[in-house]
């Protein structure tokens, strides 16, 4: 045999290949690899014949289907495994609604920490400062430690962040605290979808990832009955335990098959797809197609010469990464989608749910029942959320909820407006904006909440699945931060009516947006969506053959 190697083209490999394609390309790879575990590895997905120290092998076929009884449906079982993200989320949420039974408690007499609206802004919004950082790191994070790593590491600084808020009297050790809980939010921010979305099936992955936006509601719910009845320093040591419950979840499911085929880890990747989705004809058609994908990607990559970590051909070859349209496309449009929500005023309503109630409702209901109302009718429509997300596709349910958000802003903005300048008496109609307010709320936990962080587990190729979710959420939680911290702000200078009017104004636009942009990912698989973005059309759904029929 000639020592000339063969060149293998790298961009012929899209997924419309035939097996025979796909099983030469391996081969003519196979001729030039010398990582004895790349070629063990691509063989065995492939199941082709090597030769080892100069022995002829043939590997034993890698996936096989089997019918062994498991004890819980494959529903169940990636339920358990979302659990653990899902519970961290929880405590995202409890993190975001804290500040709006805090600063009533802080603003008391006999408080131990001396408040201002200065003060009051910065313990709000100093959670939000971090959470940008946090998703970057997180991508990194992803990369290297994987996705179920990533959720036991962030639960450490999770914890500790609620405990040294339990424990202060203090601003400093308040402000910490804060932060490295909206930290550990950042981190948790790609993370949390990027792993459910991995892990479940395209059936279920809708109605999984929709439990994030669940999660958030229900957090916000429980810290605001916690802390209308309890001592925020307690209320902050009840909040520790969820993410430690959260940490002991994690531990015992299996990290992400598609991050464990990505690393060459292709035995564990297989194990862990089988516990998590079982081992029926189209579940196994899946895995052959990631696995065949993932484990020629890791071949041609160690083909490739060597680039040292901060030379300029890396960062050449980082920029025509980021070039390529199946990453640049999605990125664009989840960030834009990310930044939507933010602007339309979700979490200003979440950090100051009480002050917002008393500068909208005026003084003819309670604003503590009112904002526990509004908890409660956000949790019900998250509820619902998760069903919509099963019967009904990403774009009608996006454009359904952005068309209402807008309604609802612009109906509390003239409201407001009217009873400003022509004199109506707020406590006499207080249950129109009540009203307004109930509609802003089930209209966003329906759509614009959780599609983003859906969407984003869902829209982005897998190599860089991690690095692309950090860059949109980070983009997101910057939103977050700017619109809490200059909420207070805003209601001050342009009055409740002003303010409203001006989230009204951008979820209009973020919806004209997604109307001309967002495409449809209901029921189609991770690859097929990312070919959808390379080609720039919607490919058919194919069902992948599988490497061990054709043997």
């Amino acid at each position: 045999m000639t020592n000339e190697k063969k060149t293998v083209d790298s961009g012929s490999g899209d997924d419309s290949d035939s097996l025979e394609q796909k099983q030469d390309r391996a081969a003519a790879i196979l001729e030039n690899l010398k990582d004895g575990n790349l070629k063990k590895n691509l063989s065995l997905v492939f199941n082709i014949t090597t030769s080892v120290d100069g022995l002829s092998t043939k590997e034993t076929p890698l996936i096989e289907s089997n019918t062994t009884s498991q004890r819980f449906s494959p529903l169940c079982r990636q339920s358990m495994a979302a659990m653990g993200s899902i519970l961290a989320t929880l405590s995202a949420g409890m993190t975001s609604g804290y500040s709006s039974t805090l600063l009533p408690q802080l603003n008391q007499t006999d408080s131990s920490i001396p408040m201002s609206q200065e003060i009051s802004s910065w313990i709000a919004s100093v959670a939000a400062l971090p959470m940008f950082a946090g998703c970057i790191i997180s991508g990194f994070m992803m990369e290297s430690l994987g996705r179920r790593m990533t959720h036991l590491v962030l639960a450490i600084p999770f914890i500790l962040g609620w405990v040294l808020i339990s424990t202060t009297y203090n601003l400093p050790q308040l402000l910490i605290g804060r932060f490295l809980t909206g930290l550990c939010v950042g981190l948790l921010g790609p993370a949390g979808s990027i792993y459910i979305g991995e892990i479940s099936d395209p059936k279920y992955r809708g109605f999984l990832l929709a439990g994030i936006s669940l999660a958030i509601s229900m957090g916000l719910l429980i810290v605001h009955v916690i802390g209308t009845y309890i001592n925020w320093h307690l209320t902050a040591g009840i909040s520790a335990l969820v993410p430690f419950f959260s940490f002991v979840f994690m531990s015992f499911v299996p990290e992400s098959p598609s991050w464990l085929a990505s690393k060459g880890q292709t035995e564990k990747a297989v194990k862990a797809f089988k516990w998590l989705r079982g081992c029926d004809e189209q579940s196994m058609k899946e895995l052959n197609a990631l696995l065949e994908k993932q484990a020629i990607a890791l071949a041609e990559a160690n083909l490739q010469p060597k680039i040292p970590m901060f030379s300029k051909q890396k960062l050449i070859n980082l920029k025509e990464t980021f070039k390529r349209p199946e990453f640049i496309k999605p990125l664009l449009i989840m960030i834009a989608f990310f930044v939507t929500l933010q602007l339309s005023g979700v979490n200003a309503v979440a950090f100051y749910s009480v002050h917002i109630m008393q500068s909208t409702l005026g003084s003819g209901i309670d604003e503590y029942m009112a904002m526990l109302i509004i908890d409660s009718v956000r949790l019900l429509s998250s509820l619902a959320a998760c069903i919509l997300l099963r019967v009904v596709g990403r774009r009608p349910l996006a454009l359904i909820s952005g068309v209402f958000t807008v309604i609802s802003l612009f109906g509390i903005a003239t409201f407001r407006y009217v009873g400003s300048h022509q004199g109506l008496s707020l406590n006499d109609y207080s249950w129109v904006p009540l009203v307004f307010l109930i509609g802003y709320i089930v209209a966003t936990s329906i759509g614009l909440t959780p599609l983003p962080w859906v969407m984003t587990g869902e829209v982005f190729p897998a190599d860089l699945r991690g690095i692309g979710s950090g860059i949109c959420t980070s983009m997101c939680f910057i939103a977050f931060f700017g619109v809490v911290k200059m909420a207070p702000a805003m209601f001050t200078e342009l009055g409740a009516e002003g303010t409203f009017l001006s989230y009204g104004i951008v979820a209009l636009l973020g919806t004209c947006t997604i109307y001309f942009f967002l495409p449809e990912t209901k029921g189609r698989t991770l690859q097929d969506i990312e070919e959808d973005f390379r080609t720039g059309k919607k490919t058919e759904k194919r069902e992948p053959e599988s490497s061990q029929s054709r043997m």
